[in-house]
């Protein structure tokens, strides 16, 4: 599937949702999905600038193409960077770079967001775009 169709998925699930309580639920249950990182990948280098809560992205270059996980101390933004994660995992580094973050707008999550969640947000976003020109300029 690629990013497009992934976040086509996520805006047609967040329009069967009623609310934004629903919201909320449906993105901390997607928190309690993630993974998670062992405590050896929770290091300053993988740690996200900007955000209120302890967030970690770590990026693995494999067989041309990035796979990420993450982790955080807060259950909301868990929840954000797991979305994230499911959409831009597992893809080659010109379709990370090629995409958007359009669909963040689509299903109206910035607004809803204390502004510095958002800000978290957006570093989150520009985080992985920046792993994703990292492992471009290796490989």
């Amino acid at each position: 599937m690629t990013i497009k169709e992934k976040q086509q998925e996520i805006i047609d699930e967040f329009a069967f949702l009623e609310d934004w309580e629903q919201k909320y639920e449906y993105i901390i249950d997607l928190g309690k999905e993630l993974k998670g990182l062992s405590e050896d990948k929770k290091i300053d280098d993988n740690l996200i600038k900007g955000c209120q809560s302890k967030v970690w992205i770590d990026a693995e270059f494999k067989d041309g193409k990035l796979f990420f996980n993450a982790d955080s101390d807060g259950i909301l933004p868990k929840g954000i960077v797991s979305l994230l994660v499911s959409i831009y995992s597992g893809h080659s580094t010109q379709e990370i770079l090629d995409s958007d973050f359009e669909f963040i707008s689509e299903i109206g999550l910035q607004e809803f967001l204390s502004p510095s969640r958002a800000n978290g947000l957006m570093a989150m976003t520009k985080q992985i775009k920046f792993y994703a020109v990292a492992y471009q300029l290796k490989s």
